[in-house]
Parts: C-alpha cells; structure tokens; sequence
C-alpha cells in the first residue's frame, strides 16, 4: 500500500494537474478584481470566471504526459481526445446552463416581484467564454512545462 501512494505522491502528471487547476482558482479573485472593482472571494472555489481552471487542469495533464511519454504516444492521444471533451463542455454544454439560468432567474424576478421566493436562484456562473478557456490552457502548458523536468 506504501508503494501506491509513493507512485501517486510522485506523480508528475497529477502535481501538474493540482498546480494548473490550484493556480487558477486562486487567481480568479484578483482577476475578477481588476475587471469589475469588486472583491469575490467566492471565486476561489466556484466555477466559471477567468481563467478556466477545468481547461487549465486538462490541459496541464495533457502538456505532462505529452512531455513525459512522447507527443506521438497513444497515451497521449487519448489525453488530447479527452481535453478536448473538457474544452467543448466548459465552453459549450456549461455555458449554455449558464445562460439558461440567468435567463430562468430574471423569469422568476419578473413573475414574482415583491414575493420572495424561498427557492435558491441557479448558479449563473457554470461555463467559460472563449477567452477564459484560452487563458486557461495557455496557464495549464506552462504550469506543466514548470512542473514535468
């Protein structure tokens, strides 16, 4: 059992991954800051926002396993496959919920103003713009490039 997690432990395409995925969500805040002149710290843990921490730790994963085992192996074609399934949902499938939900919420706004509602609104932020993602993968390659020696 000692040897699973030495090998886990020593992992450089998981560090890679954490690191990609933990440098992202901690610059949300700032980033966020610097856009719109308000502290949300709430960022730290939530999805959505600038960079794309889902896209950022594929890709990172991706980078270090291409680095690793050669950009030609079949493993990392399959890590490329998969990043792209990531990129497509961050950027399609999520982003259209989240368009989907800020448009329930002000539905609900509109019907039932003056009566609060003891619901919970949806959570508007799920999916990233293009630019997000973008960010996000330029974050995950160099994080793995610092990560992968």
């Amino acid at each position: 059992m000692s040897d699973f997690f030495a090998q886990l432990i020593s992992n450089q395409v998981i560090w890679a991954g954490f690191w990609a995925w933990f440098v992202a969500q901690i610059i949300k805040p700032p980033i966020h800051y610097v856009q719109h002149r308000e502290w949300q710290w709430r960022y730290v843990l939530s999805a959505g926002g600038m960079p794309s921490s889902h896209s950022a730790l594929i890709m990172s994963c991706t980078t270090a396993i291409g680095l690793l085992n050669g950009f030609g192996s079949s493993i990392f074609a399959l890590a490329w496959v998969i990043s792209m399934i990531v990129i497509y949902d961050a950027t399609g499938v999520r982003r259209q919920a989240g368009d989907q939900a800020r448009i329930l919420n002000l539905m609900i706004d509109e019907l039932f103003t003056g009566h609060p509602l003891a619901e919970k609104e949806l959570q508007e932020r799920l999916g990233h713009t293009p630019r997000q993602v973008l960010a996000g993968i330029a974050l995950g390659i160099a994080i793995a490039a610092l990560v992968v020696r």
